[in-house]
């Protein structure tokens, strides 16, 4: 009884059963969606393969000491930097990016790795004693450990990846306590931006509540006027922006805006994965039934559409079931991001959730058809061997910091 006392108290036994049934769900909906494409006949058995390693990994990892994960934080940043640029250079351009590094015919994402830096070498600079997000100093440093790797993604460009690392930014300085007007400085440039692609009204409605904002802060006149203009300059720099993109790339953007525009091209995707999902109805259509997956309606169904397989073939009780899990992970994860009274390991594990969650939420908005289609994979589900590998160590860091919380409270 003792020996299972200390066991419980160090591994939760329920947070590694969510994410091994996650895993599961995914190889189910891998092997279906690739039955019937002979390109991607073989990905099943390189998914259960990588699965395989990615729980060594999750074990190695929750194994090592804690303060390791301090201590390696600016290293590995550093080395994630280099890698980016060395992609930038050398990297195969896949799908419109030049995002993936291969060494003989093993490929993988820098910018997986670069999310964990990032992670750690943001939470390491933050929980030092001495910085105050009140400093505009501190405020530009942050900015610049969470933005060098976004300029070097966006230079790829990804711009799926772009997005998760913005999330993963404003998450930890937010859960660092910064205050509501430091927030606005870091937030309205962004939303200016965001609102000039939808024309020159919302462009203006928005300049005009951020005028309202900063006459309400009283900040004063140099300086609300500073700001003022940076909001300006993002909205024309994010039109300039549009017309640099590729044209692959604007026609995403206009069909996430309105899927019908391009109904069998960039909407192709959107509109079929809705009736993907429609068409499971209740119970789905059974295990390697689903006509739409079966098909190969959905182009690549194995990666960013892997949900689509899920509502089509085990329906609403099948996707209701995976949404719960993913509930559940993120509820345990928030946990002890709370519990932990370490603000590093506390910011980490805030970081980890965040990169889960906007991963969860892009990818199933795709799928439903109100997210725009980034390419931005489910985790633990979706096919791919670097983002498993990443996220499994992930999940890692989380657990280990479970196994030693009492030493950190």
């Amino acid at each position: 009884m003792h020996i299972n006392y200390k066991f419980k108290d160090k591994f939760d036994i329920w947070f590694f059963a969510t994410f091994i049934l996650l895993l599961c769900i995914g190889l189910l909906a891998i092997y279906s969606a690739t039955q019937n494409n002979s390109f991607a006949e073989n990905n099943f058995i390189k998914q259960l393969f990588w699965v395989g390693i990615g729980i060594i990994i999750f074990f190695i990892v929750f194994s090592i000491p804690t303060n390791s994960f301090k201590i390696i934080a600016w290293p590995v940043y550093l080395f994630s930097v280099l890698l980016l640029l060395v992609v930038i250079v050398f990297g195969r351009k896949i799908s419109g990016a030049k995002s993936w590094l291969y060494l003989g015919s093993l490929g993988f994402q820098p910018s997986e790795i670069a999310k964990i830096s990032t992670i750690l070498a943001l939470s390491s600079f933050l929980s030092k004693k001495d910085v105050d997000l009140e400093k505009f100093k501190d405020i530009l440093i942050a900015l610049a450990i969470g933005l060098t790797p976004v300029i070097l993604i966006l230079l790829e460009p990804d711009m799926g990846t772009v997005l998760v690392f913005i999330a993963i930014f404003l998450t930890i300085i937010f859960w660092k306590g910064i205050s509501l007007f430091s927030l606005f400085i870091v937030l309205s440039p962004g939303i200016v931006a965001l609102s000039s692609l939808f024309g020159t009204v919302p462009f203006i409605l928005t300049l005009a509540v951020i005028a309202l904002i900063l006459i309400f802060f009283k900040k004063g006149i140099i300086f609300s006027g500073s700001l003022f203009a940076i909001n300006l300059a993002a909205g024309f720099f994010t039109d300039f922006v549009y017309h640099a993109l590729s044209p692959h790339q604007q026609i995403r953007i206009k069909s996430f805006l309105d899927p019908m525009s391009d109904p069998l091209g960039s909407g192709y995707n959107s509109i079929q994965a809705k009736v993907a999902i429609g068409s499971g109805g209740l119970f789905g259509k059974g295990f390697l039934e689903g006509h739409q997956t079966q098909l190969n309606f959905i182009p690549e169904q194995w990666t960013d559409f892997i949900y689509c397989v899920i509502g089509e073939e085990f329906g609403f009780i099948g996707s209701t079931i995976t949404l719960i899990l993913f509930l559940i992970l993120f509820l345990k994860i928030l946990k002890i991001a709370t519990t932990t009274k370490d603000e590093f390991l506390s910011l980490t594990i805030i970081g980890i959730l965040s990169l889960f969650f906007i991963h969860f939420i892009i990818n199933i908005g795709m799928a439903v058809g109100i997210m725009p289609v980034i390419g931005i994979p489910l985790p633990l589900v979706s096919y791919g061997g670097s983002s498993l590998i990443v996220n499994m160590a992930l999940l890692g860091i989380v657990a280990n910091v479970f196994r030693t919380r009492k030493n950190y409270t």
